[in-house]
């Protein structure tokens, strides 16, 4: 049988497909996406979920003219591989290959960049006035799912969609078919009568004869009622409607000619419409469909039974630990309450914690500020929270640390995961929240060099009853098996790892393994003896310690951007006193760090233990 997807080198090789070889395609393409995420890692049952919507969106619409955003751009696989981009596609997410997230500058087909979730539908209105105003042709498409809709940001777009906009198409991709069940044959007819243009030219028609005879206003207002009332029993679209927005819909997101059809009779409306579309995660591959949140965004799996593949005696990660300890202290402590965003099982929370503590956990969907302000009201009246969010997310949140944690001095514990670098890349990178983080008032802000210390950190942050920042990476620390026990938290202080008379390195994190190797090698090839110090704290930070070791080189090491992180931290203290050299390892904040391996990544922007010893060397000779 001949493999179609190899001919599509662009949408307009979709348009001259046969029916029997534009039924062959989604399967294809389902193939080829659970191959080379099965090898790559990468977000898989949200896109196999998305195969057919994306088909016959190129078909109806014609990009790049026609504009198509994607609300959280991860589940764009087949809109790359329909858009030139199918032979490369076995690069995904490596350094230097196809990004896992719509980009702009790696194709005219991704006409804006999402990795965050919630933001199409604005980007997507600012295209339409845009076009409008500099009369563009091309009609502008905003496909939002996977919880996006519930965000506060479609939200507030929603609310100025219609004064804003004239024709924009909102297509809601409903996996999880949270927003109504009415997918039966009565709702389908009815769509069918409402998308039709001679439907709307009478309606139109209708309005313009009744409103020339005597209480012809009021006999539109029964209409509408009788509409109204109609769509409220058939259809669950009554609240777009009533926000002057057309609605169609449920449609069925596997049958391409009801897409197709559906599609091509919207796109020409003069009124912002939102086409409600119900896919299934995970469609057409049993393992994925059967647990959509587990292969949401997996690793490496065997893609005949979706068997994770797991690094021979790895060690628990952070998350697992988060998730354990998380788990003893609700036990010990029936007033926490534990506030996660979307992202339970990624932060470490699992199936049996949301079970057995039900009453106090509470997944708030993709909405970041809410989980913070939520879990300011429950500090606020005696509970303990702990609230779980993504680093890269927890920024959305600031103004709701600043005004309801900060300022209130509330005891709230937010829990980072992924505070460093990932694979995902720059929309995904944990590298900036420490810059805000910093200015707000009455906020501690944690970070534990091991899996050992999270606990530890977990337990004295709630104990101290104040607001406080618990920042931890992805996977594990790398720990050695020789690595001692930590000495015991000791609030805002660090905690000397390495003795060293020469010279020190301040560490971050699990950064001191990374500053140990580098003593190691300056020791063995320098003759050089290097302290390696813990910081735990980045605020309250150990002022009095930093300064006892300011009369010899300092060097410090962060997986964070330099600029507002540690290094401007030493820097700050150092200014004014005599410091026989500094230097600093981390990322730059104006260098916008790509996505790939995350030891590759390092690799290439010099952050190896070899170039720590490096310039910890000449910083020691020059002194």
């Amino acid at each position: 049988m001949e493999n179609i997807l190899q001919n599509i080198h662009s949408p307009e090789d979709l348009r001259r497909l046969t029916g029997k070889e534009l039924n062959q395609l989604p399967e294809e393409i389902r193939e080829r996406i659970i191959d080379v995420v099965s090898r790559n890692g990468g977000h898989l049952a949200p896109n196999l979920g998305t195969v057919e919507l994306t088909i016959a969106l190129h078909i109806v619409f014609h990009a790049p003219e026609d504009k198509i955003l994607w609300d959280v751009g991860h589940q764009a696989y087949t809109h790359k591989l329909l858009t030139g981009r199918a032979d490369r596609f076995g690069t995904l997410r490596q350094r230097g290959g196809v990004s896992g997230f719509t980009k702009m500058d790696e194709s005219p087909y991704d006409c804006f960049g999402s990795g965050h979730s919630g933001t199409a539908l604005s980007a997507a209105m600012g295209f339409e006035v845009a076009g409008d105003l500099l009369h563009k042709d091309g009609r502008v498409v905003a496909v939002v799912g996977d919880g996006a809709l519930g965000n506060g940001i479609t939200f507030e777009a929603l609310n100025n969609l219609r004064s804003a906009c004239r024709g924009l198409i909102l297509v809601v991709n409903d996996n999880k078919m949270s927003i109504a069940r009415s997918t039966g044959a009565i709702s389908r007819i009815l769509n069918r009568i409402i998308t039709a243009k001679l439907y709307n030219r009478v309606k139109a028609s209708l309005k313009f004869v009744l409103r020339r005879f005597p209480h012809g206003e009021n006999m539109i207002g029964s209409i509408r009622g009788l509409e109204s009332s109609l769509k409220s029993l058939l259809v669950p679209g009554v609240f777009f409607e009533e926000m002057g927005i057309r609605y169609i819909g449920p449609v069925n997101g596997h049958n391409l000619a009801e897409l197709i059809h559906t599609l091509r009779r919207v796109k020409d409306n003069d009124l912002p419409v939102i086409v409600h579309v119900i896919t299934e995660k995970g469609r057409g591959c049993k393992y994925a469909n059967e647990d959509p949140e587990l292969f949401h965004g997996i690793g490496r799996f065997n893609p005949e039974t979706g068997e994770l593949i797991r690094d021979a005696g790895a060690k628990p990660t952070f998350s697992a630990v988060f998730g354990r300890t998380l788990e003893r202290l609700a036990a010990e402590d029936p007033k926490l309450v534990t506030v996660a965003a979307a992202m339970a099982l990624g932060c470490g929370i699992s199936h049996e914690f949301i079970r057995k503590y039900r009453e106090r956990f509470f997944d708030v969907g993709i909405a970041e500020e809410h989980a913070i302000a939520f879990a300011a009201g429950l500090a606020a009246n005696g509970c303990h929270p702990v609230a779980a969010i993504y680093a890269t997310f927890s920024q959305r949140a600031l103004d709701c640390l600043f005004h309801d944690v900060g300022l209130q001095n509330l005891p709230v514990v937010l829990c980072e995961d992924r505070a460093g670098l990932v694979e995902d890349g720059p929309t995904h990178h944990g590298i900036h929240d420490v810059s805000f983080l910093r200015a707000i008032p009455n906020l501690a802000i944690l970070m534990p060099a091991n899996e050992d210390e999270l606990p530890m950190m977990m337990e004295t942050a709630l104990k101290r009853s104040c607001p406080a920042v618990i920042r931890y990476p992805k996977g594990n620390s790398g720990r050695p098996d020789d690595d001692p026990a930590p000495a015991p938290i000791e609030w805002g202080k660090a905690a000397v790892v390495r003795e060293g008379g020469d010279m020190s390195f301040w560490c971050a994190g699990r950064e001191i393994y990374t500053a140990m190797a580098a003593a190691d090698i300056l020791e063995r090839e320098h003759g050089i003896h290097a302290a390696v110090v813990n910081v735990r704290f980045l605020k309250p930070f150990d002022e009095a310690l930093f300064r006892r070791y300011l009369s010899k080189p300092v060097v410090t090491v962060e997986d964070h951007v330099k600029q507002g992180g540690l290094a401007s931290i030493c820097a700050e203290l150092a200014a004014g006193t005599p410091c026989p050299g500094m230097a600093s390892f981390g990322w730059e904040a104006d260098v916008i760090i790509p996505h790939g391996s995350t030891a590759q990544v390092r690799k290439e922007f010099g952050f190896t233990p070899e170039a720590m010893a490096e310039a910890a060397a000449k910083l020691v000779r020059r002194a």
